[in-house]
């Protein structure tokens, strides 16, 4: 059990855990968060789930906490740790079981005013043409052998298939493409749960939101993507469904007897894993690539129909209804990285669970118009709060192995939620406020109520004040679209 007594401040936005809390502990664990929002994450086990990773062989330097952090399986959500290669470990609980969730971010120079009356009409055709719920099919089926070729390739299946443009790639994270993806290491059952999802948003959190860009904090950084105070954005939050999460079961099943083998003790079976040069370590990493691949196409193609829902409906009352993209990046990803570790630039596999990379300034992977800003880190709130659209920074290298925050961060678990709000009367108080709602069931809905979050603007403003982040724009939403 972890107390805050425990914890060291370090300053008002940074706290940790000191390698001697435990005597198992290999690293320190540094968290951050306002004293605030220290008090919402002491309500659950993550802050013991971090002491718990710290454990783990191989790690380099402290695991890092996020300030939407929450208890996940094993790992929290909200957690970053780097393993050493060659014989550091690689945890499927570390990255999670939707692998490769993450946001893509589209603008576009539509005036709110101009089609405002629009709304209810734009929201029910992004209800149909992008497919949301537990085991929901998609528009795109595929055989075995295409799903392979989408393993492989990534976003440059899309692009073939027409789905994408040379643009969409060039603003994705790693082009929307992971090499050494290899997909005779994904089970047949896996490979038969994603064959018919690709295209779909599935329930729980995911979501595609129509968005107003309220506020702009850096104009120079907004302008290079496209983001103009008064007009509308859309966000789209998925993964790789089905597919991915029958990968990390498979996996996880796996590693149990493997963490036998190679004499890895863990103070918790969730956090089970293998070093990343063994036979089973290097399957996974090969597996999670497949799936990291499939969820860039997954979202690539709900942009996709996304586009043809803004044709469909504003096509005669615009001038101008195309949507551009800004950027997609996961939150739920293991990572061959090169980092300053003791003054050594050393190659490490980043685990981010529930927490999104943020390169600084000058990073060669970025876009050449995004270079001198640093990388778009794109957070989602939650229903009826704002979203956040940020830059990592040089600091972020140096302190949180280029990474900050992916979210509002839970405070309520979804059995919780259910029992407490009342699907229906959330969706007639959001509507109230002129947020459009199109949700597959009233219990899903209220599973992701506002009041089962953190404040996304106290969590944005940490990794702000912190160093880690820098704000560009605030988004607020107009139209939400879940499963």
């Amino acid at each position: 059990m972890v107390n805050l007594q425990d914890l060291i401040r370090v300053n008002r936005y940074e706290w940790e855990i000191p390698k001697s809390h435990r005597p198992d502990m290999r690293v320190p664990v540094r968290i951050f968060a306002t004293q605030e929002l220290l008090d919402q994450i002491k309500g659950d086990k993550s802050l013991e789930q971090a002491v718990n990773a710290a454990t783990l062989p191989g790690l380099v330097s402290p695991v890092v906490v996020m300030p939407d952090v929450h208890q996940g399986y094993g790992f929290p959500i909200g957690g970053v740790a780097g393993t050493r290669l060659p014989h550091g470990i690689i945890s499927p609980g570390a990255i999670g079981y939707d692998i490769n969730c993450g946001v893509r971010l589209l603008a576009s120079q539509i005036e709110f005013h101009s089609v405002e009356k629009h709304l209810p009409h734009l929201a029910d055709s992004l209800n149909r043409l992008c497919p949301s719920g537990v085991g929901k099919k998609g528009h795109v089926r595929l055989t075995i052998n295409e799903l392979n070729q989408v393993c492989i390739k990534g976003s440059r299946w899309t692009l073939r298939h027409g789905y994408a443009s040379d643009a969409d790639l060039r603003r994705t994270e790693e082009s929307g493409c992971l090499e050494g993806a290899d997909p005779s290491k994904v089970s047949k059952r896996a490979k038969e749960r994603g064959r018919q999802q690709l295209g779909t948003l599935g329930a729980g959190n995911h979501f595609i939101e129509v968005d107003i860009v309220d506020q702009v904090f850096n104009q120079p950084a907004a302008q290079a993507m496209g983001l103009t105070t008064g007009n509308l954005a859309v966000m789209i939050h998925c993964g790789s469904r089905g597919f991915g999460h029958q990968i990390c079961t498979d996996y996880v099943r796996e590693f149990q007897s493997a963490v036998k083998r190679y004499g890895i003790e863990l103070p918790d079976r969730e956090l089970v894993c293998a070093p990343l040069d063994s036979p089973e370590g290097k399957n996974y990493l090969a597996a999670m690539r497949c799936a990291a691949n499939y969820a860039f196409a997954n979202r690539q193609i709900l942009a996709h129909f996304a586009r043809q829902a803004f044709e469909e409906t504003l096509a005669g009352a615009v001038p101008n209804w195309h949507l551009y993209q800004v950027y997609d990046i996961a939150h739920n990803m293991g990572k061959i990285e090169t980092h300053e570790v003791d003054g050594k630039l050393i190659e490490i596999c980043v685990h981010r669970k529930g927490a999104t990379r943020a390169f600084g300034p000058g990073f060669s992977g970025l876009p050449a118009e995004y270079r001198p800003y640093g990388q778009p880190v794109l957070v989602p709130g939650s229903m009826g709060t704002a979203s956040w659209v940020l830059v990592g920074t040089a600091e972020s290298m140096r302190r949180s192995f280029g990474s900050s925050c992916h979210g509002a961060g839970r405070t309520m678990s979804r059995k919780k939620a259910k029992k407490s709000i009342w699907g229906e009367d959330l969706r007639k108080e959001l509507q109230a406020r002129g947020i459009h709602i199109r949700a597959g069931s009233m219990a899903g809905l209220a599973e992701e109520a506002p009041q089962a979050y953190k404040d996304v603007d106290a969590v944005v403003e940490t990794v702000h004040e912190a160093g880690i982040a820098d704000k560009v724009a605030r988004l607020k939403p107009v139209a939400v679209i879940k499963g």
